[in-house]
């Protein structure tokens, strides 16, 4: 059985493969879309943990204030507590993420010496 592309001109068959390589290269840029949403999801993970500290103090002193009938007392000793439990979450996380970029740099480094 004969090859279809046989019957296409040579010229047609080169600007085929001249897209499909450009098409190829392309992807090949996909890994640093992944880092930039990488980056972004830390951002959101440090906004969150940030949230989630002012909220549950937010809870806890409000139930509190119900709970004893002193109602901005306790709201605003926890909402200030909360806020300071998202910062010290926000910098551990912070300095965690420090610690994998600076292994990784390390790795990079050593593999380039190994080359």
């Amino acid at each position: 059985m004969a090859n279809p592309l046989d019957d296409l001109p040579k010229d047609r068959l080169q600007a085929l493969e001249d897209r499909l390589t450009r098409a190829k290269t392309e992807v090949e840029d996909a890994p640093h879309m992944k880092k930039d949403y990488a980056q972004a999801n830390l951002a959101w993970r440090m906004v969150i943990e940030l949230v989630a500290g002012l909220g549950i103090g937010f809870g806890v002193g409000y139930g509190l204030d119900r709970l004893f009938g002193t109602m901005p007392l306790f709201l605003v000793i926890f909402i200030f507590l909360g806020f300071a439990a998202g910062i010290k979450t926000m910098l551990n996380s912070a300095r965690e993420i420090e610690k994998q970029q600076a292994a990784k740099a390390a790795l990079d480094e050593e593999e380039r010496r190994g080359d």
